[in-house]
C-alpha cells in the first residue's frame, strides 16, 4: 500500500524568518497525523500550505499521482471542494454565517455536481443528526448556534462529500472543556466510521493522545520528533519534545 499523501521538502519562508522548512510527512489511508509545537513552531503555516491558503516556497505535495502544488488553481479548489476538507479553529473562517445550516452542507454537495433539491436537503438534515445538530434546526443560520454547535456544523459541511483526506487545524480551540470532549468524541467516531486521513494540528497534547496514530513535532519551523503517539509521549527523545510534554513550554 502506498502513502495517500506524501510530502517533501515543503519549506515556506517570511522573508529571512522561516514558516517551515523541509518538512517530510506521509499519510496513510484512515490514518490520523497529529503535529504539535508551541506558537511560532510552524504547524499551522504547514498545514496552510498544505490547503493552498499559503503559496510554499519549495517542495512536492504528492496525492494521487499529482503534486497538489503545481496544479491550476481551478482544480485545487475542486480537490479542496470534494476529496479533501478543512476544518478551521475558528467556525466563522469555515461557514457562510448568512446562509441557512442545511444550505452551508447544501454548497459542499452542489460543489460536487447534486442538483436535486430534495435529495440536498436530505442529506444535509441528515448530516446535522449525525453531528447531534436537531435537523429541525436546518434552515437556522449558523449565527444562532453555540460555539460548539457551530463547529460541528463546519465538520458537517466538510465531510458531507465523503473526502479522503480531512485537515484540521486546532478544532477544538477556544471551546469550553466539556464542549471540546463531546466534539473529540465526535470526532473519533466519524474517523473511524468513514476511514478517514486526517492531519491535525494542535497544541493541546491531550488532543493528539486522544485522536493521532503517529506524532510529529515542531520546533522553529522543523519537525524535531517523529514517531507513534504513545511513543513519542511517554519516551520522548528530543529536549524540546520533553520540555512540551513536560508542560513547561506555554501553548
Amino acid at each position: 500500500m502506498s502513502p495517500l499523501l506524501s510530502v517533501r521538502g515543503l519549506t515556506r519562508r517570511y522573508g529571512a524568518r522561516i514558516g517551515c522548512e523541509a518538512v517530510d510527512l506521509d499519510l496513510w489511508p484512515g490514518e490520523v497525523l497529529g503535529i504539535v509545537g508551541e506558537s511560532g513552531s510552524g504547524k499551522s503555516t504547514l498545514l496552510a500550505c498544505l490547503a493552498g491558503h499559503l503559496a510554499a516556497d519549495e517542495g512536492r505535495v504528492l496525492y494521487d499521482g499529482r503534486d497538489v502544488l503545481t496544479l491550476p488553481e481551478p482544480e485545487r479548489r475542486r480537490l479542496m471542494r470534494g476529496d479533501w476538507a478543512f476544518v478551521h479553529q475558528h467556525a466563522r473562517d469555515g461557514l457562510r454565517m448568512n446562509v441557512s445550516a442545511g444550505g452551508n452542507v447544501g454548497e459542499r454537495l452542489m460543489g460536487r455536481g447534486v442538483r436535486h433539491y430534495g435529495k440536498i436537503r436530505a442529506e444535509a438534515a441528515a448530516w446535522l443528526a449525525k453531528v447531534e445538530i436537531d435537523p429541525a434546526r436546518l434552515d437556522e443560520r449558523p449565527s444562532a448556534f453555540s460555539g460548539g454547535m457551530q463547529q460541528r456544523l463546519q465538520i458537517a459541511r466538510g465531510l458531507v462529500t465523503q473526502p479522503r483526506i480531512v485537515l484540521m487545524d486546532e478544532p477544538t480551540g477556544g471551546l469550553d472543556v466539556s464542549v471540546q470532549a463531546r466534539l473529540l468524541d465526535l470526532l473519533r467516531g466519524l474517523v473511524r466510521e468513514m476511514g478517514l486521513a486526517v492531519v491535525l494540528v494542535t497544541h493541546d497534547i491531550g488532543v493528539v493522545r486522544l485522536l493521532a496514530d503517529r506524532l510529529m513535532v515542531m520546533r522553529h519551523g522543523r519537525v524535531v520528533e517523529a514517531g507513534l503517539t504513545d511513543r513519542v509521549l511517554d519516551d520522548p527523545q528530543a529536549p524540546y519534545t520533553q520540555l512540551l510534554v513536560s508542560s513547561v513550554l506555554p501553548a
